[in-house]
């Protein structure tokens, strides 16, 4: 059974992983270079990478931040209660639970036009949905638990007697953070930040619906390549596909890289 078992998992493997990702990389390069060059530097592939960079930043940014200050209240605050923390937890885990679909649905409901925040932001001249603010919002709904679950097993693992010890010592909340909590966290961040990247650069669902897809304004590299499959434009869809999947390998030999130097130290 066991020789039956291995060689069926390595052909679901092959299947699965490397056969989409070969096919990808065949049909960007069916018209030669040139071809791969022109579905890469045509404008909307150029405004849609922009869009997509641009997005990652942000929702990186944020995320780190937020991931990381909600994953310390949920592990050390004791001034938040059980009960509370189990709300908090769960609330965490929506986007898990909740297609992205719906996610940027729900958001369309109630920052869109129709909507009576959504029309507020419009006569203060700030539009939210259909635009970039929206597919920011879209993205970080979706991402957002990947830092908080990355750090806050490593908090509990740690425990908070180092840091008691410090603040008994005199030593400030944030002179402890970056000296006593940071390095044991760091890892985890990184960790975070590698997936919330890779996460906002494969998001399509959220961001379709709440960007509208709109040509050369709000596309994003994954609803340009949609777009360019309906249209039966192959090629450029490859090309575009390519370049994401590259992104994504990177970020996989990252962690691994990460990983290595984790068990260095």
């Amino acid at each position: 059974m066991k020789r039956l078992w291995i060689p069926l998992t390595y052909l679901v493997f092959l299947i699965l992983l490397i056969a989409p990702i070969v096919k990808i990389f065949t049909g960007a390069w069916a018209d030669g270079w040139s071809g791969f060059a022109e579905a890469l530097t045509r404008r909307e592939a150029l405004n849609a990478l922009m869009m997509t960079g641009i997005i990652v930043l942000v929702v990186t940014a944020i995320n780190t931040l937020f991931g990381v200050m909600l994953a310390l209240y949920l592990v050390r605050a004791t001034w938040l209660g059980r009960r509370i923390k189990q709300l908090l937890n769960s609330i965490v885990d929506l986007p898990f639970a909740v297609s992205p679909v719906i996610g940027g649905l729900m958001i369309v409901l109630l920052l869109g036009p129709s909507s009576i925040i959504g029309t507020f932001f419009e006569d203060i001249g700030f539009k939210v949905v259909y635009a970039l603010p929206g597919m920011i919002l879209a993205t970080l709904f979706v991402t957002f638990p990947l830092m908080v679950r990355e750090v806050m097993p490593v908090l509990q693992e740690i425990g908070a007697q180092q840091e008691e010890a410090a603040s008994t010592l005199g030593a400030y909340s944030w002179y402890t953070f970056w000296h006593v909590t940071w390095p044991s966290i760091r890892w985890g961040v990184i960790y975070g930040v590698v997936l919330t990247v890779a996460r906002s650069l494969g998001e399509f669902g959220a961001v379709l619906v709440v960007s509208g897809n709109i040509m050369n304004k709000t596309q994003t590299a994954t609803t340009l390549v949609y777009q360019d499959v309906e249209n039966f434009n192959v090629t450029a869809a490859n090309g575009v596909a390519l370049v994401l999947a590259a992104f994504s390998v990177g970020l996989l030999l990252l962690m691994e890289w990460a990983k290595k130097r984790k068990e260095v130290h």
